[in-house]
Protein backbone atom coordinates (compact mmCIF):
# COMPACT_ATOMS: atom_id res chain seq x y z
CA UNK A 1 0.00 0.00 0.00
CA UNK A 2 3.20 2.51 0.89
CA UNK A 3 5.95 1.71 -1.59
CA UNK A 4 7.92 5.56 -0.60
CA UNK A 5 8.76 6.80 3.14
CA UNK A 6 7.55 9.70 5.12
CA UNK A 7 11.28 10.42 4.27
CA UNK A 8 10.55 10.97 0.72
CA UNK A 9 6.69 12.93 1.33
CA UNK A 10 8.78 15.22 3.52
CA UNK A 11 11.39 16.19 1.20
CA UNK A 12 9.02 17.27 -1.56
CA UNK A 13 6.94 18.92 0.38
CA UNK A 14 9.43 20.96 1.98
CA UNK A 15 9.94 21.99 -1.36
CA UNK A 16 6.51 23.47 -2.04
CA UNK A 17 6.76 26.14 0.89
CA UNK A 18 6.27 29.93 0.64
CA UNK A 19 9.89 31.98 1.55
CA UNK A 20 6.95 34.23 3.75
CA UNK A 21 5.39 31.61 5.64
CA UNK A 22 5.64 30.53 9.12
CA UNK A 23 7.58 28.34 10.40
CA UNK A 24 6.08 25.07 11.73
CA UNK A 25 5.61 24.68 15.13
CA UNK A 26 3.88 21.54 16.89
CA UNK A 27 2.30 21.59 19.91
CA UNK A 28 3.78 18.87 22.65
CA UNK A 29 -0.33 18.09 23.15
CA UNK A 30 -0.49 17.24 19.33
CA UNK A 31 3.13 15.15 19.36
CA UNK A 32 1.91 13.22 22.68
CA UNK A 33 -1.29 12.11 20.67
CA UNK A 34 0.84 9.44 18.69
CA UNK A 35 2.08 6.09 20.72
CA UNK A 36 5.22 5.55 21.82
CA UNK A 37 6.74 2.80 18.90
CA UNK A 38 6.47 5.22 15.70
CA UNK A 39 9.53 5.20 13.79
CA UNK A 40 8.99 8.21 11.37
CA UNK A 41 7.37 11.61 12.22
CA UNK A 42 6.59 14.35 10.31
CA UNK A 43 4.76 18.14 10.30
CA UNK A 44 3.89 20.17 7.21
CA UNK A 45 2.43 23.50 6.82
CA UNK A 46 -0.10 21.99 4.49
CA UNK A 47 -1.94 25.89 4.36
CA UNK A 48 0.83 27.69 2.43
CA UNK A 49 1.83 24.76 0.10
CA UNK A 50 -1.96 25.27 -1.07
CA UNK A 51 -0.86 28.17 -2.35
CA UNK A 52 0.75 27.29 -5.75
CA UNK A 53 -1.22 26.22 -9.08
CA UNK A 54 1.73 23.43 -9.23
CA UNK A 55 0.90 22.15 -5.88
CA UNK A 56 -2.12 19.64 -6.91
CA UNK A 57 0.30 18.27 -9.84
CA UNK A 58 2.92 17.60 -7.14
CA UNK A 59 0.69 15.50 -4.58
CA UNK A 60 -0.98 13.29 -7.47
CA UNK A 61 3.12 12.85 -8.42
CA UNK A 62 3.46 12.07 -4.91
CA UNK A 63 0.47 10.17 -3.51
CA UNK A 64 -0.28 6.68 -3.42
CA UNK A 65 -2.97 5.67 -5.17
CA UNK A 66 -4.83 4.45 -2.22
CA UNK A 67 -4.34 7.90 -0.54
CA UNK A 68 -5.42 9.93 -3.44
CA UNK A 69 -8.64 8.26 -3.80
CA UNK A 70 -8.95 8.28 0.35
CA UNK A 71 -8.34 12.28 -0.42
CA UNK A 72 -11.52 12.58 -3.30
CA UNK A 73 -13.41 10.26 -0.45
CA UNK A 74 -13.31 12.69 2.28
CA UNK A 75 -14.35 15.29 -0.18
CA UNK A 76 -17.41 13.29 -0.91
CA UNK A 77 -17.69 13.90 3.08
CA UNK A 78 -17.69 17.32 2.27
CA UNK A 79 -14.46 17.54 3.56
CA UNK A 80 -12.31 19.53 1.54
CA UNK A 81 -8.38 18.66 2.52
CA UNK A 82 -6.97 21.60 0.41
CA UNK A 83 -9.42 24.29 1.93
CA UNK A 84 -9.84 23.00 5.66
CA UNK A 85 -6.57 21.47 6.79
CA UNK A 86 -4.02 24.05 8.04
CA UNK A 87 -1.70 21.82 9.32
CA UNK A 88 -1.03 18.03 9.03
CA UNK A 89 1.63 15.33 11.47
CA UNK A 90 2.17 11.74 9.70
CA UNK A 91 3.67 8.67 11.10
CA UNK A 92 4.31 5.49 10.65
CA UNK A 93 4.68 2.58 13.14
CA UNK A 94 6.82 -0.17 11.82
CA UNK A 95 5.89 -3.61 10.79
CA UNK A 96 5.96 -5.85 14.02
CA UNK A 97 5.76 -10.23 13.75
CA UNK A 98 2.32 -10.33 11.65
CA UNK A 99 1.30 -6.74 12.16
CA UNK A 100 1.54 -4.33 8.80
CA UNK A 101 3.32 -1.51 9.26
CA UNK A 102 0.72 1.40 9.50
CA UNK A 103 0.36 5.01 8.98
CA UNK A 104 -1.29 7.31 11.71
CA UNK A 105 -2.51 10.76 10.90
CA UNK A 106 -3.75 14.23 12.44
CA UNK A 107 -5.06 17.05 10.50
CA UNK A 108 -5.61 20.39 12.37
CA UNK A 109 -8.17 22.85 10.96
CA UNK A 110 -11.43 24.19 11.47
CA UNK A 111 -14.33 21.52 10.77
CA UNK A 112 -18.13 20.61 10.76
CA UNK A 113 -17.97 17.30 12.72
CA UNK A 114 -21.79 16.97 13.04
CA UNK A 115 -22.28 17.44 9.44
CA UNK A 116 -19.51 15.65 8.00
CA UNK A 117 -20.68 12.79 9.90
CA UNK A 118 -24.02 12.98 7.92
CA UNK A 119 -22.39 12.56 4.77
CA UNK A 120 -20.77 9.26 5.99
CA UNK A 121 -23.66 8.08 7.38
CA UNK A 122 -25.56 8.33 4.47
CA UNK A 123 -22.56 6.95 2.52
CA UNK A 124 -23.24 4.15 4.66
CA UNK A 125 -19.71 3.19 4.56
CA UNK A 126 -18.38 0.69 7.24
CA UNK A 127 -17.75 1.35 10.89
CA UNK A 128 -16.34 0.34 13.92
CA UNK A 129 -16.64 1.74 17.50
CA UNK A 130 -13.40 2.59 19.90
CA UNK A 131 -12.85 4.81 23.27
CA UNK A 132 -16.60 6.00 22.37
CA UNK A 133 -16.20 7.34 18.63
CA UNK A 134 -17.49 6.42 15.44
CA UNK A 135 -14.26 5.34 12.81
CA UNK A 136 -15.52 5.02 9.42
CA UNK A 137 -13.66 3.14 7.29
CA UNK A 138 -12.47 3.47 3.61
CA UNK A 139 -12.45 -0.16 2.02
CA UNK A 140 -14.20 -3.21 3.25
CA UNK A 141 -13.68 -2.29 7.19
CA UNK A 142 -11.92 -5.93 7.85
CA UNK A 143 -8.42 -5.60 6.08
CA UNK A 144 -6.03 -4.59 7.88
CA UNK A 145 -4.39 -2.03 5.38
CA UNK A 146 -8.03 -0.07 5.70
CA UNK A 147 -8.00 3.34 6.62
CA UNK A 148 -10.20 4.87 9.34
CA UNK A 149 -11.04 8.54 9.70
CA UNK A 150 -12.79 10.10 12.80
CA UNK A 151 -13.14 13.69 14.17
CA UNK A 152 -10.94 13.88 17.75
CA UNK A 153 -12.75 17.26 17.92
CA UNK A 154 -13.90 19.99 16.07
CA UNK A 155 -10.34 21.18 15.36
CA UNK A 156 -8.76 17.77 14.75
CA UNK A 157 -9.21 14.71 12.42
CA UNK A 158 -7.37 11.80 12.67
CA UNK A 159 -7.20 9.13 9.64
CA UNK A 160 -5.20 5.80 9.83
CA UNK A 161 -5.05 2.05 10.08
CA UNK A 162 -7.35 0.66 12.87
CA UNK A 163 -5.09 -0.87 15.27
CA UNK A 164 -3.11 2.26 14.47
CA UNK A 165 -5.76 4.55 15.83
CA UNK A 166 -6.71 2.32 18.53
CA UNK A 167 -2.84 2.65 19.64
CA UNK A 168 -3.60 6.58 19.66
CA UNK A 169 -6.70 6.70 21.84
CA UNK A 170 -5.05 4.26 24.47
CA UNK A 171 -2.44 6.72 24.44
CA UNK A 172 -5.02 9.33 25.27
CA UNK A 173 -7.67 7.44 27.37
CA UNK A 174 -5.95 4.84 28.77
CA UNK A 175 -2.25 6.03 29.61
CA UNK A 176 -0.11 4.19 27.27
CA UNK A 177 3.44 5.76 27.18
CA UNK A 178 3.22 8.16 23.83
CA UNK A 179 5.54 9.47 21.44
CA UNK A 180 6.81 12.23 24.59
CA UNK A 181 8.49 8.94 26.33
CA UNK A 182 10.51 7.67 23.03
CA UNK A 183 14.29 8.48 24.34
CA UNK A 184 15.33 8.15 20.53
CA UNK A 185 12.63 10.18 18.81
CA UNK A 186 11.68 12.97 20.89
CA UNK A 187 14.43 14.64 21.40
CA UNK A 188 15.27 15.27 17.84
CA UNK A 189 11.67 15.82 17.35
CA UNK A 190 12.40 18.80 20.42
CA UNK A 191 15.47 19.73 18.33
CA UNK A 192 14.00 20.36 14.65
CA UNK A 193 10.61 21.61 15.78
CA UNK A 194 10.05 25.17 15.00
CA UNK A 195 12.84 25.05 12.70
CA UNK A 196 11.61 24.69 9.90
CA UNK A 197 7.94 24.93 7.84
CA UNK A 198 8.22 21.54 7.05
CA UNK A 199 10.66 19.18 9.40
CA UNK A 200 10.67 15.56 9.82
CA UNK A 201 12.36 12.79 11.84
CA UNK A 202 13.11 8.93 11.03
CA UNK A 203 14.67 6.63 13.24
CA UNK A 204 17.02 3.77 12.47
CA UNK A 205 14.83 1.63 10.34
CA UNK A 206 13.21 4.20 8.38
CA UNK A 207 16.36 5.78 7.58
CA UNK A 208 18.05 2.51 6.24
CA UNK A 209 14.59 2.24 3.93
CA UNK A 210 14.74 6.00 3.21
CA UNK A 211 18.58 6.14 1.89
CA UNK A 212 17.55 2.77 0.24
CA UNK A 213 14.91 4.26 -1.82
CA UNK A 214 16.81 7.88 -2.66
CA UNK A 215 20.17 6.05 -3.50
CA UNK A 216 19.83 2.80 -5.05
CA UNK A 217 22.69 2.54 -6.91
CA UNK A 218 24.50 3.13 -3.63
CA UNK A 219 23.14 0.99 -1.48
CA UNK A 220 23.28 -1.91 -3.29
CA UNK A 221 27.01 -2.29 -2.73
CA UNK A 222 28.00 -4.49 0.39
CA UNK A 223 30.53 -1.37 2.01
CA UNK A 224 27.30 0.93 1.69
CA UNK A 225 25.46 -1.49 3.21
CA UNK A 226 27.47 -2.01 6.24
CA UNK A 227 28.18 1.88 6.76
CA UNK A 228 24.23 2.67 6.55
CA UNK A 229 23.90 0.41 9.69
CA UNK A 230 26.23 2.95 11.75
CA UNK A 231 23.24 5.51 10.90
CA UNK A 232 20.72 6.11 13.95
CA UNK A 233 18.68 8.54 12.43
CA UNK A 234 17.81 11.54 10.05
CA UNK A 235 16.76 14.72 10.52
CA UNK A 236 14.57 17.14 7.46
CA UNK A 237 14.10 20.73 8.04
CA UNK A 238 13.70 23.50 5.57
CA UNK A 239 15.03 27.31 5.76
CA UNK A 240 13.33 29.50 4.44
CA UNK A 241 15.53 33.17 5.34
CA UNK A 242 16.90 32.93 2.15
CA UNK A 243 15.12 31.18 -0.86
CA UNK A 244 14.13 27.33 -0.21
CA UNK A 245 17.21 25.63 1.34
CA UNK A 246 16.07 21.89 2.29
CA UNK A 247 18.65 20.25 4.71
CA UNK A 248 18.88 16.64 5.58
CA UNK A 249 21.04 15.69 8.64
CA UNK A 250 22.01 12.10 9.10
CA UNK A 251 23.23 11.21 13.08
CA UNK A 252 26.02 8.83 12.54
CA UNK A 253 27.63 6.39 15.49
CA UNK A 254 30.93 8.55 15.10
CA UNK A 255 32.84 11.18 13.44
CA UNK A 256 34.34 8.84 11.01
CA UNK A 257 31.18 7.41 9.72
CA UNK A 258 29.95 10.64 8.91
CA UNK A 259 33.01 11.43 6.92
CA UNK A 260 32.77 8.36 5.14
CA UNK A 261 28.87 8.73 4.84
CA UNK A 262 29.69 12.14 3.06
CA UNK A 263 32.03 10.20 0.96
CA UNK A 264 29.78 7.82 -0.07
CA UNK A 265 26.84 10.74 -0.74
CA UNK A 266 29.19 12.73 -2.72
CA UNK A 267 29.59 9.87 -5.27
CA UNK A 268 26.07 9.06 -4.95
CA UNK A 269 25.30 12.22 -5.99
CA UNK A 270 27.36 12.31 -8.93
CA UNK A 271 26.13 9.05 -10.22
CA UNK A 272 22.67 10.44 -10.19
CA UNK A 273 23.56 13.77 -11.72
CA UNK A 274 25.05 12.06 -14.99
CA UNK A 275 22.12 9.72 -14.69
CA UNK A 276 19.32 12.70 -14.92
CA UNK A 277 21.72 15.20 -17.12
CA UNK A 278 19.39 14.36 -20.16
CA UNK A 279 16.17 13.03 -18.75
CA UNK A 280 16.10 15.32 -15.84
CA UNK A 281 17.77 18.66 -16.70
CA UNK A 282 16.33 20.50 -13.91
CA UNK A 283 17.05 17.68 -10.89
CA UNK A 284 20.69 17.80 -12.26
CA UNK A 285 21.16 21.27 -11.75
CA UNK A 286 19.45 20.84 -8.42
CA UNK A 287 22.20 18.22 -7.96
CA UNK A 288 24.76 20.30 -9.23
CA UNK A 289 23.90 22.59 -6.16
CA UNK A 290 24.00 20.21 -3.37
CA UNK A 291 26.27 20.60 -0.51
CA UNK A 292 27.62 17.86 1.73
CA UNK A 293 29.79 18.74 5.29
CA UNK A 294 30.34 16.73 8.23
CA UNK A 295 29.81 18.29 11.09
CA UNK A 296 30.55 15.95 14.09
CA UNK A 297 29.03 12.90 14.69
CA UNK A 298 26.78 14.73 12.14
CA UNK A 299 26.00 14.96 8.26
CA UNK A 300 24.46 17.97 6.75
CA UNK A 301 23.47 17.37 2.73
CA UNK A 302 21.82 21.52 1.90
CA UNK A 303 19.76 21.47 -1.37
CA UNK A 304 18.79 25.40 -1.85
CA UNK A 305 16.47 25.58 -4.84
CA UNK A 306 14.14 28.43 -6.42
CA UNK A 307 10.42 28.60 -6.85
CA UNK A 308 11.20 28.51 -10.80
CA UNK A 309 13.43 25.45 -10.53
CA UNK A 310 10.85 23.47 -8.34
CA UNK A 311 8.31 24.24 -10.92
CA UNK A 312 10.55 22.72 -13.97
CA UNK A 313 11.57 19.55 -11.23
CA UNK A 314 7.39 18.95 -11.02
CA UNK A 315 6.83 19.59 -15.32
CA UNK A 316 9.10 16.67 -15.55
CA UNK A 317 7.73 14.62 -12.89
CA UNK A 318 10.76 14.40 -11.33
CA UNK A 319 9.01 13.30 -7.93
CA UNK A 320 6.55 10.49 -9.13
CA UNK A 321 6.48 7.80 -7.30
CA UNK A 322 6.90 4.04 -8.88
CA UNK A 323 4.33 2.15 -7.79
Amino acid sequence: MRKHTVLLAAIVAALTLSPAARAGTLGSEVIGLFPQSVGEFAYADMKDAQQYKWFPQLQQQMLPLRFRQFEDFLKSAGIDPATQVEDLAFAAIPATGKQPEEVLGVALGEFQPDTSAGYLKRMKLPTRQSHGYTLYGFGSGKSPYDIFFFFLDSNTAVFGQGDAIDKMLAVRFQGEPSLLANDSLYPLIAQVNGQGLIWAVLDRHYTHLGLDQLMPEVASGQQSAALFQKIHAMIISVDTSSGIDTKFEAVCATPQDANNFAALLQAGILYRRYESAKSQPALAKLLDDAQVAPNGDRLDLDLPLTQDALAALVAQGAFTVKM
